[in-house]
Parts: C-alpha cells; structure tokens; sequence
C-alpha cells in the first residue's frame, strides 16, 4: 500500500498494485484496474517514487525469506 492525500487532505492508502495509470491533468489522478478514478495532491513523479519504494520492499522481504 502507498499512502497519499486527496484533494480534500484526506489522507488514504492505496494498493499500488491495482495502479493503472498515473495522469497530470493538471490534478494528479490516479486510474486503478477497477476503473476508480482517486484525484490526489501528489505529482506524478511522486506516486511513481512511492511504488517503487513499496515494491523494492516486498522484493527485499522476499529475498530475505529465501536465504
């Protein structure tokens, strides 16, 4: 899960494998695989960043179950 904030600065945590699409138009929106449409305060590059982190830490927690 990757926390970010609506619109509203509600802050909410999103499974970043349901991400879909990232757009800036200009809001951020984020699309997810059930066609949900989450409008939030993050950049792009930002939600891009924050799963790349999410998924080095799951791949890490794997690796470090397999030696």
């Amino acid at each position: 899960m990757i926390e970010v904030t609506k619109l509203n600065d509600i802050k909410v945590s999103i499974n970043a494998e349901l991400i879909e699409m990232v757009e800036e138009v200009p809001d951020t929106v984020i699309t997810l695989t059930t066609g949900k449409k989450i409008f939030v305060k993050e950049s792009r590059q930002k939600i891009e960043n924050l799963v790349k982190l999410y998924k080095r830490d799951i791949f890490s927690q794997i690796l470090k179950m397999n030696e």
